[in-house]
């Protein structure tokens, strides 16, 4: 229970990887909001989830709708002691064919979206004066460039370089703004990605998926579950005196 009375907002948390942090952090004892563009989503999960999981509808790249979401969960749990700007877009082509809508759709909600939840969340925990832990969803795609992925692994570049500002910035409110890099983790969103690598690498559906989990030192590619210590670990007190920091869980694909 070591975020028991914790209250917590998740980013893009309907399923997947969002879902898994939703779970752990209620095993752990904290009341966690299910926020997600996809309200409807948002709700079965948060019921499948339990009394301690709330839906609030989110779109990162709105802010009005970010105000509204902050205020919601403030007003059910009282305050915001964690975030996880979980939410995020893909998308992948050589770099003669990367069109100004895909830049424009994912550095909206890959960084804008993370940069101003985070802003908005860090208001409300400075005017409650308690402090707080907010973890961002960087990638090893931030920590190299890839042929096919520029404008991906940009924004997740940025997301390292925002954690690293923003948490020299807000430790001063004893707010500990860290980041989790993750490498491939498996989940349906695998089924577009490979249909991408596919297209672009003249390989069979399957097979782009069965070379990266093969490449990866651990032996298979991550799943959400793999991720869930580092995001509990990162938002208890035992970390209170890490900032500004990314962490690799990625089963050995990136050393730093």
């Amino acid at each position: 229970m070591r975020l028991d009375g914790k209250a917590a907002i998740i980013t893009g948390a309907a399923r997947g990887i969002g879902r898994a942090f939703a779970e752990a952090y209620v095993r752990e004892g904290a009341r966690v909001a299910i926020a997600d563009i996809n309200a409807d989503g948002a709700a079965v999960t948060a019921a499948e989830i339990g009394d301690r999981a709330i839906a609030v509808p989110l779109d990162v790249t709105q802010q009005a709708s970010i105000d509204a979401a902050v205020a919601t969960v403030e007003e059910r749990f009282g305050g915001i002691d964690i975030l996880i700007n979980n939410a995020a877009l893909f998308d992948l082509a050589p770099i003669v064919e990367i069109t100004r809508a895909s830049y424009d759709k994912l550095f909206s909600v890959n960084v804008a979206g993370s940069l101003f939840m985070l802003q908005a969340v860090a208001r409300s925990m400075i005017r409650r004066g308690h402090g707080g832990k907010i973890i961002n969803m960087a990638s090893q795609a931030g920590r190299r460039g890839e042929a096919l992925v520029a404008v991906y692994c940009a924004t997740k570049a940025a997301i390292i370089s925002l954690t690293q500002s923003a948490g020299l910035n807000l430790i001063q409110h004893k707010i500990n703004v860290n980041a989790i890099a993750p490498g491939v983790v498996d989940g349906e969103h695998w089924t577009g990605v490979d249909a991408l690598f596919a297209k672009y690498e003249n390989k069979p559906i399957g097979q782009k998926k069965k070379e990266v989990g093969a490449a990866v030192p651990y032996g298979r590619m991550g799943v959400a579950e793999d991720l869930t210590g580092m995001a509990v670990f990162l938002a208890s007190r035992e970390a209170d005196y890490i900032v500004a920091q990314c962490f690799n869980v990625d089963g050995g694909q990136w050393m730093s």
